[in-house]
């Protein structure tokens, strides 16, 4: 009898195998299955085993959390491995409230001013307008005098939340098991605040503290614990008596949290007030005038749920952490629970860096939106790692290093085939940036594969008819004006060496006592012959041009690069000012292979907006030039150029 395969997906193939079985019988030898009503139920027994596969497909997949695809399956998977998935994250800005005016002062002026949890501001960002709210109450600094007035001060920076604010009320019942699950998805788990009291309790309660573990708990911890169950909403989670304090019968418990937009919600910087003040009496207090709002950060760092990728991939990390950052892994999978911003991460221990740093972990963090972490959640996250670090390791964050990927590209093109080059340029471009997407770069150890620049730009279409690509790395310097400092650049790839010179470039800058426009340049040691030595070094200099477009050295040896480790050192330096914003210096540099690496710390960014795309017409496909004359020409050919003093 032949082997059956009792778990294929194919209708076809399953008719097969019923006919092969029933063949094998000597009663069907020569039975017509097609010809008959015999035909009828083998459908219906092939319809049947098809639909019992695929059940037991779906079943054994969604078993393991390697293989499953349904989000609440996932999360079940990762929540018997401690893992709770992150919620949607508010977008947050900081603000900072002036003076409120509380009247002439007399005894009966409070000591201080509160502002209320709930809604505080709104914001507004491309004609939507959006909430914004606190989960805990502010207390002003002080209130002071000033020539008989009362004025309540709020020193303080204030962090606010998009989002509503929401209250939930349970009673316990201790007769029947009870859950209890907030009602609202799209919550921001870091706001969810409980709160338990007696049933004659005219208060909201006492503070419940949220866990994520049961280390260190007693029967008298008075602890909760949040979880994703399904349509993404929470459920909480109390002690039982022996790790945490079991709940009473009749007790109640409030539950406050910020209901958010998520992703959306970031951008606003303009916010009108619209929050409630109550005085230390707590009676509520109304100003007379507006309350003016100064803006210190626009609304950032706003998320959605985590996807079922990620959680796949961080929670069988975090589990292996136990709780603890040893390895640079443990701190990957950490730093993306406590900072629910974090895009991309990278960990390198004291004993990798040049020099080597025993006793320190360097952390760089990539957040979703912008480029770097504010000093603020720098702070916030060095705080919450201490719980999980090995007394002796000091972390350091340090800011973001993005090793920009350029391309300076010659496309040729058959004018028969293409009716307009600005569309298909237009569409090169697109099928760029679709790239840039790609999950191969843009992060730290990301890689560029130049093989695939060149497939994807040949392919956009069919009136391509090649193309050649110089392939320009950068990294972007950040000075500090008017005052002496030296600078490190690490590409943490091979520079191309051309004898000549200019292989480094730069954007423009002005030296401290001087108006000229001065350029980073290098010149690569040579030997008495005039050829490179062999050292695989060179020297900076600082450059500039004359009325004649000459080269004139202001400083000869500035600095030194290692084109094999693919570094540049300025020596002591003064920079009055740049050309660029924001005080920045583009250098950049051409790599010695076209396949660019991220290693350690280096974030790779593909940067379409900076590259060029030249658009040539391919005259031998159009039948201009028989002899290929005209078509080779020095300027579109894949040497690079040395001839151009700055970076363009």
């Amino acid at each position: 009898m032949p082997f059956t395969q009792f778990t294929s997906l194919d209708f076809e193939d399953i008719k097969a195998q019923i006919k092969d079985f029933l063949r094998s019988n000597s009663n069907f030898t020569d039975f017509d299955f097609e010809g008959s009503n015999f035909s009828v139920l083998i459908d219906t027994l092939a319809y049947n085993t098809y639909i019992n596969a695929f059940n037991a497909n779906l079943v054994a997949n969604e078993s393991f959390l390697d293989s499953a695809t349904i989000r609440e399956n996932v999360v079940s998977l990762a929540r018997n491995i401690g893992y709770v998935p992150r919620s949607k994250t508010a977008a947050t800005a900081r603000i900072k409230i002036d003076d409120i005016d509380l009247g002439t002062t007399t005894s009966a002026t409070p000591k201080t001013l509160t502002l209320r949890s709930g809604l505080v501001c709104i914001g507004n960002v491309e004609n939507t307008t959006f909430r914004f709210s606190i989960p805990d109450n502010v207390t002003s600094s002080r209130v002071k005098d000033i020539n008989g007035t009362s004025f309540a001060q709020f020193d303080d920076e204030i962090t606010i939340f998009e989002g509503t604010y929401l209250q939930r009320v349970y009673r316990v019942d201790t007769t029947i098991d009870q859950r209890y699950i907030l009602d609202s998805a799209n919550i921001d788990s870091s706001t969810l605040r409980v709160f338990v009291s007696d049933v004659n309790s005219s208060t909201i309660g006492r503070r419940y503290k949220q866990v994520d573990n049961i280390l260190n708990l007693d029967k008298t911890s008075e602890i909760y614990l949040a979880q994703e169950v399904q349509d993404e909403k929470y459920e909480i989670l109390f002690g039982d008596g022996l790790f945490g304090k079991k709940l009473q019968n009749n007790e109640v418990i409030t539950a406050t949290y910020i209901v958010t937009e998520g992703l959306e919600g970031n951008g606003p910087s303009n916010f009108s007030f619209q929050g409630t003040f109550s005085k230390d009496d707590g009676t509520f207090f109304t100003p007379t005038d507006s309350v003016d709002i100064t803006t210190v950060t626009t609304a950032s760092n706003g998320a959605n749920v985590e996807d079922v990728s990620s959680i796949k991939y961080f929670a069988p990390r975090l589990y292996s952490a136990q709780y603890r950052a040893v390895t640079p892994r443990d701190y990957e999978a950490i730093i993306q629970t406590i900072f629910p911003q974090t895009e991309s991460v990278a960990v390198v221990g004291g004993e990798e860096l040049d020099p080597p740093q025993f006793g320190k972990v360097q952390i760089s963090i990539k957040p979703k939106n912008g480029t770097f972490v504010s000093d603020f959640d720098k702070t916030q996250i060095k705080n919450k790692l201490k719980s999980y670090a090995i007394a002796g390791i000091n972390s350091e964050i340090v800011d973001l290093k993005i090793l920009y990927v350029e391309l300076n590209s010659t496309v040729y093109y058959d004018p028969s085939k293409v009716p307009s080059d600005l569309n298909l340029r237009s569409s090169i471009i697109s099928a760029l940036r679709l790239y840039g997407d790609n999950i191969e770069i843009n992060k730290f150890g990301g890689r560029f594969k130049y093989s695939k620049i060149n497939q994807l730009i040949d392919r956009v279409d069919d009136g391509i008819t090649s193309n050649i690509t110089k392939v320009i790395i950068r990294r972007d310097l950040k000075a500090l004006l008017n005052q002496f400092a030296q600078y490190e650049l690490c590409f943490g790839n091979r520079f191309y060496i051309n004898p000549a010179g200019f292989n480094i470039k730069s954007t423009g800058f002005t030296l401290s006592g001087s108006t000229d426009i001065a350029y980073l340049t290098d010149v690569p040691n040579k030997d008495a012959a005039g050829n490179l030595d062999g050292s695989m070094k060179g020297t900076i200099s600082v450059v500039t041009k004359n009325n004649k477009n000459q080269q004139v050295v202001l400083i000869k040896d500035a600095g030194g690069v290692d084109y094999k480790k693919g570094e540049i050192l300025l020596n002591t330096i003064n920079i009055s000012s740049t050309v660029t914003q924001n005080n920045i210096i583009e250098v950049q540099a051409f790599p010695e292979s076209n396949d660019v690496i991220g290693l350690k710390d280096l974030f790779v960014s593909f940067d379409v907006s900076n590259s060029t795309i030249n658009m040539v017409k391919d005259v031998i496909a159009s039948g201009e030039d028989v002899s290929g004359v005209v078509f080779t020409r020095d300027y579109f050919t894949s040497s690079y150029s040395n001839g151009v003093l700055e970076r363009k």
